[in-house]
């Protein structure tokens, strides 16, 4: 199977941030993966709204938006208006995380729920059939140029059997230390899309780096 590719603008150079994306726009990425951060939920700040606007105008390629925040439901309304192809929230910021799902799903986005490194997949048991996709943390959420979690490889093949067991369609995305090496281990244990930073943004040739995942 042929992985979805998601670069994380985390990593680009924000400086020549429209250069960046004409690169990915011509690039073989599927999606373009955006990590909000609040300085609450994990340590550090990322960018907001207007920069989110300013990606969005400029990509032809759908959003796939990461909110690493409390209360993520109260932007969906403005994630909505980026005109965002996935809404991730966590499971450790949502109470109420079936109400979440809904809202999301109501707003014409497709809903999708994230677990951190010590977060079990046995507790997305019943919201499973519910979400689009689940993205499963493979580092510890907040920084990037995070070290791979070894650990991670047996949550993505239990998250494959929760998937199989229950007949969710559920897509299974991996963020974290993701490069040529652990893409490829991540993808036998049976994940769908690979969210790569530094390996893409810094490598010597970024659009070769994407290619060289998506051919994995």
């Amino acid at each position: 199977m042929t992985p979805m590719i998601a670069p994380s603008l985390l990593a680009a150079d924000f400086a020549h941030l429209a250069g960046e994306m004409e690169m990915l726009n011509r690039s073989e990425a599927d999606w373009i993966h955006l990590d909000v951060m609040d300085g609450v939920f994990v340590p550090n700040i990322s960018f907001g709204f207007p920069i989110l606007k300013y990606v969005a105008a400029l990509t032809a390629k759908p959003l796939d938006v990461h909110l690493m925040i409390v209360q993520p439901e109260k932007f969906i309304a403005e994630v909505k208006a980026l005109g965002a192809h996935t809404m991730n929230v966590h499971y450790e910021a949502c109470p109420h995380l079936h109400r979440v799902v809904q809202q999301i799903r109501e707003a014409g986005m497709q809903p999708a729920v994230t677990i951190n490194p010590a977060t079990p997949v046995s507790m997305l048991t019943d919201i499973i059939r519910d979400v689009y996709m689940v993205l499963v943390m493979t580092v510890n959420p907040g920084f990037g140029g995070q070290s791979f979690i070894e650990h991670s490889l047996d949550k993505v093949r239990q998250l494959r059997r929760l998937i199989e067991q229950t007949g969710s369609k559920a897509l299974i995305e991996v963020d974290g230390g993701v490069n040529h090496e652990t893409g490829a281990l991540l993808m036998q244990a049976g994940a769908d899309v690979l969210v790569a930073g530094n390996a893409i943004f810094h490598a010597p040739d970024p659009e070769a780096a994407i290619h060289a995942l998506k051919t994995l």
